[in-house]
């Protein structure tokens, strides 16, 4: 899950990271009220869970209580990469001598957290790496040791760093660290970490993007999946309530299984054939007929779906619960879309049975099930 720069920045002052002095805005009238409060020059910046703002137009500069509401407004009744802005967030200006960047996140071909630190800040840290490639330090940190005081304050000194200023910046490292240990993070960076002119360093925005399968250790930002903030389309957010895993794609043919493993299998068995998935949704183990329903509804609300491929291994998952599933799907939903199904495994005949008295065709090997759903999407599901 992506946060919003304001939170971000609460976790981070929570942890004694410096950061710009600022609040959210909803409204013109509060907007108004925080640059009374803080007085201008100030910085208004869109919070959208979305990188790549400034390059959007979504941060916005104001030397008077006027220009803060005007640029509120503007940004208020703007979207960033289709998203909607609904807040923004309103801070002091920092007078600004080097812009840094530092970050952590997960190396998963060494199976450990990195560090990322560079004396160019500013932009992307693909950006850096392809501009300056000799300004990116790394730091692999061990999953015994941790990321510990004395490497912060290597990576502080191949920065250019000495004496007190070494220490401040290496604190700040450490501290960003044990954040993104509490918080579960796949990411956390601040770019631009700026120093200003008096020789402090100021968290100037800052990234977090906590792991989703550890979002039941943080409560308060797993209810706002389900909320109107949340960046997930209506497909995600209702797998999500009914714990299943989904995933939109671009082609025409839905995709519905039980196992990633299977799943994958499916999609590269439809793609070998010369056909496209649309999306696909992973069922789990164990599914009953009404989770199966509910995944033949969710798959079929993509209208890019011409056509449908259920492939079920059945283990703890019954055949003829899909069967039943299905079927009650269709009359629920009235599913009007060609449906091919695979049913192999627990209760299997009693599955084909159920089905083949419905009408509905049943096919036992994956690759005859692939290549008739890519032969009926390509005549557009007919």
């Amino acid at each position: 899950m992506k946060l919003f720069e304001y939170e971000a920045k609460n976790i981070l002052a929570n942890y004694g990271i410096p950061t710009p002095k600022g609040e959210l805005a909803t409204s013109l009238n509060q907007a108004r009220e925080i640059a009374e409060k803080l007085n201008p020059p100030l910085a208004v910046k869109a919070q959208v869970p979305v990188a790549g703002r400034g390059k959007a137009g979504g941060i916005l500069f104001a030397d008077s209580i006027e220009e803060v509401e005007k640029a509120a407004e503007k940004l208020l009744n703007m979207e960033i990469k289709g998203i909607p802005v609904k807040s923004v967030w309103i801070e002091e200006k920092i007078e600004i001598k080097k812009e840094l960047y530092f970050g952590i996140t997960t190396d998963r071909f060494n199976q450990s957290y990195v560090a990322i630190a560079s004396s160019v800040g500013g932009m992307d840290i693909e950006e850096i790496a392809e501009k300056h490639p000799e300004k990116i330090i790394k730091f692999l940190i061990s999953p015994k040791t941790g990321f510990r005081s004395f490497h912060a304050r290597q990576i502080a000194r191949k920065m250019g760093y000495s004496g007190s200023q070494l220490n401040e910046i290496g604190k700040i490292f450490e501290r960003l660290y044990r954040a993104s240990m509490d918080y579960d993070a796949e990411l956390i960076e601040m770019n631009p970490l700026v120093e200003t002119t008096d020789g402090k360093f100021v968290a100037a925005d800052a990234r977090i993007i906590i792991d989703d399968n550890a979002l039941f250790r943080h409560p308060q930002y797993k209810k706002r999946l389900f909320e109107s903030e949340s960046e997930l389309s209506p497909q995600e957010i209702e797998a999500l309530k009914n714990d299943l895993a989904y995933v939109k794609l671009e082609g025409n043919i839905g995709v519905i299984g039980n196992g990633a493993g299977l799943v994958m299998a499916t999609l590269d068995t439809i793609q070998f054939y010369g056909g496209k998935p649309a999306n696909f949704l992973d069922v789990g183990g164990g599914a009953p007929a009404e989770k199966i329903a509910t995944a033949l509804k969710i798959v079929l609300s993509d209208p890019n779906v011409e056509a449908l491929f259920i492939n079920i291994l059945g283990g703890i998952t019954r055949c003829d619960e899909v069967a039943k599933g299905i079927l009650e799907a269709k009359r629920k939903i009235g599913v009007t879309k060609p449906m091919v199904i695979r049913l192999v495994g627990t209760n299997e005949e009693e599955g084909k049975r159920i089905l083949t008295e419905a009408g509905i065709p049943v096919l036992e090997s994956m690759e005859e099930a692939a290549e008739k759903v890519v032969e009926i999407s390509k005549k557009g599901g007919i």
